[in-house]
């Protein structure tokens, strides 16, 4: 039996559409994994060289699932296609590439407890009062301005951000946050905001080279989970998708209506505009869910129904009913 006969129509029909940009709205329990793995086997099975497709992910587990359901489909070869998380792929591209952008390609990736070290030293040594300008909320601050392309000077020209800091008794939390920036390139070192802070960068100032030659190497890019992407993550993508001339292969899945992760910079604006970035945008819906039961599904349906933005389906089920829900 064919993989394809594990599909229903619609998951066939968004696997096989492999030209052009694509969006699946995969509600919950509907076989979201399967498309995604089932698309790029589709495309290894169609003569793609796997080095050609990138596969964005947010977790390693993810990642590691995605490729071995992909190998027991195609064999090896889903070995080489660059499937992982957002922070480890653009981690790895920087290895080969940081010198252009002034870091060594052995930079250190400073987790949540180096930054906030670093912080606290340049808190300490500003004379700052570290319960006004507490570590963990300058980290927070400073992760926000990251994630949304808010470089310092930047920073200083928005009257809001500078009002808030001001309000808060915290006027110098861009200092901190320059400092920050300074230290961390003398260190060679760089944060996880900085994975892709400094990957944006590095594209945009190698626009010819760098940014060219990814372009060229991912010509089909996926990514999972799109309604969890925040600002940043978007417009690395739009780099590498978006341009003159690009067959903009792009195959996203997602569903706004499980964004959760507004707390950490989720922007759901990136999912229900998206066919406004790629007007000859192709839509499939995953509608119908084979792990819920019909009086869970229909709870949910309510519930979302009351979205005042939303990317309209309608989720059903064929499962038999058992307990009501309490």
């Amino acid at each position: 039996m064919s993989y394809l006969d594990e599909l229903n129509p619609i998951q066939r029909a968004a696997v096989t559409n492999i030209e052009g940009p694509v969006l699946v709205i995969a509600g919950p329990g509907s076989g979201k994994t399967r498309v995604l793995t089932y698309r790029i086997a589709h495309l290894l099975e169609h003569h793609v060289p796997p080095r050609e497709i990138l596969a964005l992910t947010f977790t390693n587990k993810s990642a590691r699932e995605m490729k071995d359901r992909i190998e027991k489909v195609v064999g090896a070869s889903a070995q080489h296609v660059w499937a992982g998380t957002f922070h480890s792929i653009f981690a790895r591209i920087l290895r080969y590439e940081a010198e252009k952008i002034g870091y060594p390609s052995s930079f250190t990736i400073y987790d949540t407890d180096d930054t906030t070290s670093v912080l606290k030293a340049i808190i300490k040594e500003m004379n700052l009062d570290p319960t006004v300008y507490n570590p963990s909320a300058v980290r927070s601050r400073i992760s926000l301005c990251k994630s949304n392309l808010i470089t310092p000077p930047l920073y200083r020209q928005n009257a809001d951000m500078m009002q808030q800091d001001r309000a808060a008794r915290k006027p110098y939390v861009v200092d901190i946050y320059e400092k920050y920036i300074a230290r961390c390139q003398r260190s060679g070192a760089m944060d996880f905001d900085d994975l892709l802070y400094q990957l944006y960068r590095l594209f945009q100032q190698n626009p010819d080279n760098i940014l060219d030659k990814y372009r060229k190497r991912f010509r089909y890019v996926h990514v999972d989970e799109f309604q969890d992407t925040n600002f940043l993550q978007y417009a690395i993508l739009r780099l590498l998708v978006k341009y003159d001339g690009s067959p903009e292969n792009v195959f996203i899945v997602g569903d706004d209506a499980q964004s959760i992760y507004a707390f950490r910079g989720a922007t759901i604006d990136n999912i229900l505009d998206f066919e406004k970035d790629y007007p000859s945008l192709k839509t499939f819906k995953l509608e119908q869910n084979y792990r819920s039961t019909h009086h869970i599904v229909e709870a949910a349906n309510e519930v979302i129904s009351y979205n005042r933005r939303q990317l309209h389906k309608t989720i059903w089920t064929d499962r038999e009913e058992r307990q009501k829900i309490k």
